[in-house]
């Protein structure tokens, strides 16, 4: 299982499982990181002790150190046997060793300490849910595409056991943790529908592309749920997903916000992903940029012949900017969002890292009609359309048969 602890002091509890490894731990097996701890850094020692202690016992019992089988024999059980309490002992000195690295370590990513596998202890968290020393615990997923499946292999490598839910199977109310989502942006009202009232806070809406806060709020659920921006890759069912590291953004662009996301960005790191845990406005700024990013590069896709992200981006670049800029425009006047410097060059980036997916206009009434519905509420009060680009396009893909809308 691999593990991130958060950088902090002594008393971190995040820390104690290392610093006291006496700590009783609950789910206590052998892993591959503690045979490969023995292997490098006891291996060595034990054959020293098992040569010494063999042909001191020989001489003392009177055995002669020329008879080599009896030699070669006592060796092997003395390898045998310190090895064997090696591993016996293997979690603690591999804890204590973690500890230290910790402890001194400069090499950080974004703030994060590097990823080491390791034990972890696990907690009571809130309701009494069992949960690991970094965050993470069980929960349900709703789906079983590639996220879902995704997810629940995550958790699996973790030690916990996700529950899966599918199309038609009803939510526990009894049931607690996070709640995933991870379907279309067309079935969100069947599995609100579906979701008991007492576990409505405890939905996590997981890598839905487009914009949902309308909805989440016209649903009532989006003050309370947990949203989380996703920057990652799954290319078919059961892979490994691929994170949206970016060459301006090393530190990874998977985001999280509301009651679970310290768990979101648990279970994510635990796997090598990256995630930032940000407070709600930071989260909009964000959630606003992966949708212009993805409503610019599919329209300038389809626009010139239906090429890749890779293409739109090495060739248009001209077009990605002056259309990101008007978005951008018309979300600080629209919505009072307040953006960081760089976002065309932030979206640029995250296109080359998937220079090859493809580009189609999908789910309209959840990506670019939104832009569409601004010029035309501004049009009917007059005002000019703040991103005169995009419903020039947009109309003209309507004409050539690429989308469909009134």
């Amino acid at each position: 299982m691999i593990t991130e602890f958060d950088r902090g002091s002594e008393g971190d509890p995040k820390l104690r499982s290392f610093q006291n490894p006496e700590e009783p731990f609950s789910d206590f097996h052998f892993n591959v990181p503690d045979i490969l701890f023995v292997l490098k850094n006891v291996l060595p020692l034990s054959c020293k002790f098992a040569n010494f202690t063999a042909f001191f016992v020989c001489a003392t019992i009177g055995i002669p150190c020329r008879r080599k089988v009896e030699v070669i024999a006592m060796q092997t059980v003395l390898l045998l046997s310190s090895l064997g309490a090696a591993m016996a002992f293997a979690p603690s000195m591999h804890g204590k060793f973690l500890a230290r690295a910790l402890e001194t370590s400069s090499c950080t990513r974004a703030g994060f300490p590097v990823l080491s596998r390791a034990r972890t202890a696990v907690a009571r968290g809130p309701l009494g849910l069992s949960m690991a020393r970094n965050g993470d615990c069980a929960c349900t997923i709703i789906g079983a595409g590639r996220i879902g499946t995704a997810l629940k292999e995550m958790g699996k490598e973790a030690g916990f056991e996700d529950l899966v839910v599918r199309r038609g199977e009803n939510i526990s109310a009894e049931g607690s943790g996070p709640i995933y989502v991870t379907t279309r942006n067309d079935d969100l009202k069947g599995v609100l529908s579906d979701c008991p009232p007492s576990r409505k806070s405890d939905l996590v809406f997981y890598g839905q592309n487009g914009y949902i806060e309308d909805f989440l709020k016209d649903e009532k659920v989006f003050d309370d749920s947990t949203k989380v921006l996703v920057y990652m890759a799954v290319a078919k069912l059961g892979d490994k997903p691929t994170d949206g590291i970016t060459d301006l953004n090393p530190e990874g662009l998977t985001a999280a916000t509301g009651k679970w996301a310290e768990q979101v960005a648990a279970r994510l790191r635990g796997s090598g992903l990256t995630c930032n845990v940000l407070d709600e406005d930071n989260f909009r700024a964000c959630m606003f940029e992966k949708h212009m990013w993805i409503c610019t590069f599919m329209l300038l896709g389809v626009h010139h012949g239906g090429i890749t992200v890779g293409e739109v981006e090495s060739k248009h670049k001209e077009d990605v900017f002056k259309m990101v800029e008007e978005m951008q425009k018309c979300l600080e006047v629209e919505r009072g969002i307040k953006f960081k410097d760089g976002v065309p060059e932030r979206l640029c980036a995250y296109a080359r890292s998937v220079a090859h997916f493809p580009t189609a206009l999908k789910e309209f009434s959840w990506r670019n009609k939104f832009w569409l519905d601004i010029a035309r509420a501004r049009e009917g009060k007059g005002e000019k359309d703040l991103t005169p680009f995009h419903t020039k396009l947009l109309l003209k893909a309507r004409d050539d048969g690429a989308v469909k809308f009134d």
